[in-house]
């Protein structure tokens, strides 16, 4: 998988996707139902905030997060001092494991970008054991007032924005029937509401210039 700009600046990444990522974590473990004592794999770890946050929940787990950027997995490294911790750098397409390796296996924003959804969806079921959970957590389209006004008004002057909008969110349904059509059973999808919070307008709007992300990216562009 080919690691353009928009995802190779690990602590410009963290600043910005990595805090809504990090909002997010310990709502989509308890949707996840991960338990202690259970292997995890967290597909697209970027700089690990699933993954921390899993450490920090649970006990006696082993957390493995892989990331096609090397960037990332450097920076998830740098911060690991649980020996419970794993980062490898590898793809969602080809992931490195056998298969039934893991309990449960999560991607938290991710999903949304990798280039065959389908074909990762298929190899996150294969390293999951049977009577195991694969989840995914994605913005979504219907009800993310964050991202729809940025990219509303992006649109309202840039005709070429509006397919980069469509394509970065998901409507009700969409995730779920991608679970069913991957031959999922007992499949589930709910809403994790977050409210971000910022000190001031820098807080939110230097991360996003920061060019680390699809909005980001947009901007640098501009």
């Amino acid at each position: 998988m080919k690691i353009t700009g928009k995802f190779a600046k690990a602590e410009a990444y963290d600043r910005n996707t990595g805090r809504f990522s990090r909002m997010l974590a310990g709502a989509f473990i308890e949707f996840a139902g991960v338990k202690d004592d259970e292997r995890l794999l967290d597909v697209g770890c970027g700089t690990g905030a699933l993954a921390f946050t899993a450490a920090a929940l649970t006990h006696r787990s082993e957390i493995v997060g892989i990331d096609p950027s090397a960037s990332f997995i450097e920076h998830a490294r740098s911060q690991a001092n649980d020996p419970r911790l794993r980062f490898d750098v590898g793809s969602a397409l080809t992931l490195p494991y056998p298969d039934s390796s893991f309990a449960k296996c999560l991607s938290l924003l991710v999903i949304q970008f990798v280039p065959d959804v389908r074909r990762a969806i298929s190899e996150m079921r294969r390293v999951t054991r049977k009577g195991g959970t694969v989840a995914a957590c994605v913005w979504s389209r219907d009800d993310d007032p964050l991202h729809t006004v940025f990219w509303d008004s992006a649109a309202e002057v840039d005709p070429g924005a509006e397919g980069a909008r469509d394509s970065r969110a998901y409507s009700q349904g969409q995730l779920s029937s991608l679970w069913i059509e991957g031959g999922f059973t007992g499949v589930e999808e709910t809403a994790l509401v977050i409210a971000p919070q910022f000190e001031s307008f820098n807080d939110y709007w230097k991360p996003l210039v920061a060019g680390q992300g699809p909005s980001s990216s947009y901007l640098e562009g501009i």
